[in-house]
């Protein structure tokens, strides 16, 4: 039975529409996992998760891999209100060693790339073994590099969403399903 969510929400001067239930969260977060541990299995991954947004997908996440790993945390941001700046400001910064490590760099949501753009030479300047990126959801048609995704969750349309870790100006991290923007 397909789970259905009916209320619509207002944050700040916005109204946002239901769009992913929990339960279609839960399988995407399963399936990531799932091809992770196959993928990963025994090489001790240091996932590097991309605050503030990743938070609840991290969480349900790694509470799902089942291979010894590790969990570290950066801060960047580049959203203004519902639009991507355009600029990848890094707030936080890695202080693991990781040369010689499988890093697995996870994000909430790849719409632009740009954020992972920024990281992705900072990381490798370090030299990990190998880099793979894991993100809840993708919007394909708002992607603008040739990098490779290697665990999507979801493929969205190139709406703004909320819920789940994601934020419109600080609020609706704390709803446990996505909604999108109807203005």
């Amino acid at each position: 039975m397909q789970e259905t969510i009916t209320k619509t929400v207002q944050l700040h001067d916005k109204k946002f529409a239901p769009h992913i239930s929990a339960t279609e969260i839960e399988k995407a977060v399963v399936r990531v996992a799932t091809k992770i541990n196959t993928d990963l299995a025994g090489k001790n991954p240091l996932f590097v998760c991309v605050l503030n947004g990743v938070f609840l997908f991290a969480a349900d996440l790694l509470r799902k891999i089942e291979t010894p790993c590790e969990i570290s945390f950066v801060k960047v941001s580049s959203y203004e209100g519902t639009a991507s700046s355009g600029e990848v400001k890094t707030q936080i910064g890695l202080k693991e060693d990781i040369k010689g490590r499988t890093i697995v760099l996870v994000e909430d949501i790849i719409d632009s790339g740009n954020t992972i753009a920024k990281l992705l030479p900072i990381l490798e300047s370090q030299q990990p073994a190998a880099i793979k990126i894991a993100t809840l959801l993708f919007k394909p048609s708002a992607f603008k590099r040739d990098f490779k995704i290697d665990y999507i969750g979801l493929e969205i349309p190139n709406d703004f969403v909320v819920g789940y870790g994601l934020d419109y100006n600080g609020l609706g991290r704390n709803l446990p399903e996505i909604y999108k923007i109807t203005e």
